[in-house]
């Protein structure tokens, strides 16, 4: 018996069409000429790695987000691929020798195990930057404006980044003497900015009174670069004022550069703490909740390979941007030019001429649809603007009627 639902897809896992297929594979093509013109190598890990080498670094985040399966010929654990950033830390840290800063970008679908961020979507096509060897506030600068020219490459531009930096609460809990247990809990309880339960959390601490109004301060240092300021008036170390210090060149140098992009700042926003070790970004678009695209500094990623660097990049999903674009353009037109839209029907006719011109216009980039014998193509149904039509002995472009 015939089972009905065998054309439906995996929760989170998508098929994509013409034309959609095609406009992710033109904005494929722009972005890596884009991350060539700054000097980033394409590099493509592979889909299917040893378990170990994808749970190092960034990767013990991922863990509960790999699928796993034992490989026949090793009886090794393998895992699918749910983020390249550890594949891209092993790339660097055994085949490139230079110590000079090296960039990496690369494009490829992930598979996770659950939905998470960006199109919630658990097969993302994956695409980033990741900059080695470099742990000065250049290297962040270049990533978010590398950030920007993707998301503007693709045709969105009216994003703004938020900026915030784990260093910041990491020598907050330094100071204190906080136990491991004891950091990530209070992490946990700020990133939820549970406010009550911060405060009843860090009453059971030993420490000062002033460290306990530090560390609630932090929920309400969020706003525009004057935070930062403010932020050095509340919070006391040496340590922690050089993160700010750290944080605020940064954005400077992103402004002098980018002076008409917003910025927002909040100090409590701690994404990807467990494996980044300065400055975090995320891009987002009004109305829209979940960022578009992250990244952040997450220096020693490359211990596990034998070979720590300082790094830092950026990461999205391409797949999603140009959903979010198509549905920017759908409210103006279709998305789709005439010229994209132009499709030239060729009748199944043995002619000399007619396979002359049908091959001088698909070299000019023309699509031309020919007709099978026998099989009663319509011009109109192939959705098709165009026809060839003999002229007294001379093939000639007709517009359908």
């Amino acid at each position: 018996m015939l089972n009905k639902d065998r054309w439906l897809l995996p929760e989170g896992i998508q098929e994509v069409l013409s034309p959609h297929a095609l406009t992710i594979e033109a904005q494929r093509r722009s972005l890596l000429d884009l991350y060539q013109t700054w000097g980033y190598d394409l590099v493509e890990p592979p889909m299917i790695d040893f378990l170990d080498s994808l749970l190092t670094g960034t990767g013990h985040d991922l863990q509960l987000m790999t699928f796993t399966l034992t490989d026949q010929i090793s009886g090794k654990l393998l895992g699918v691929r749910a983020d390249m950033t550890p594949q891209i830390a092993r790339i660097d840290a055994h085949h490139i020798k230079t110590e000079q800063p090296t960039r990496f970008c690369y494009i490829g679908q992930v598979l996770k195990t659950r939905l998470e961020g960006f199109s919630q979507s658990r097969s993302p096509l994956q695409v980033g930057i990741e900059l080695y060897g470099h742990s000065a506030p250049d290297s962040d600068i270049e990533v978010l404006l590398l950030m920007s020219e993707t998301l503007k490459t693709v045709g969105l531009d009216n994003f703004h980044i938020d900026l915030g930096h784990v260093g910041i609460f990491r020598s907050m809990a330094k100071q204190a003497g906080l136990t491991a247990p004891q950091e990530e809990l209070l992490f946990d309880t700020l990133q939820r900015k549970a406010v009550t339960d911060l405060s009843l959390y860090l009453n059971t601490l030993d420490m000062s009174d002033l460290q306990k109004q530090e560390f609630m301060s932090l929920v309400d240092l969020n706003g525009d670069i004057s935070i930062i300021d403010k932020a050095r008036q509340i919070l006391s170390g040496d340590e922690v004022q050089a993160e700010l210090d750290n944080l605020e060149s940064i954005a400077k140098g992103l402004l002098a550069r980018l002076p008409h992009q917003t910025l927002y700042f909040d100090l409590s926003e701690l994404r990807g703490y467990n494996y980044h070790t300065g400055v975090v970004f995320a891009a987002y678009l009004p109305g829209h909740g979940q960022e578009i695209a992250k990244g952040g500094r997450y220096d020693g990623i490359g211990e596990t390979f034998g070979r720590s660097r300082a790094a830092t990049g950026f990461s999205t999903d391409l797949r999603h941007l140009t959903s979010l674009l198509s549905a920017q353009v759908s409210t103006q037109d279709d998305g789709l030019n005439e010229q994209n839209q132009e499709a030239i029907f060729a009748p199944a006719v043995i002619d000399t001429k007619l396979m002359s011109l049908v091959n001088q216009l698909r070299q000019q980039g023309k699509r031309v649809i020919s007709e099978l014998a026998d099989s009663n193509s319509d011009a109109h149904a192939l959705a098709c603007t165009h026809k060839l039509s003999n002229d007294s002995g001379e093939w000639q472009i007709v517009t359908l009627s």
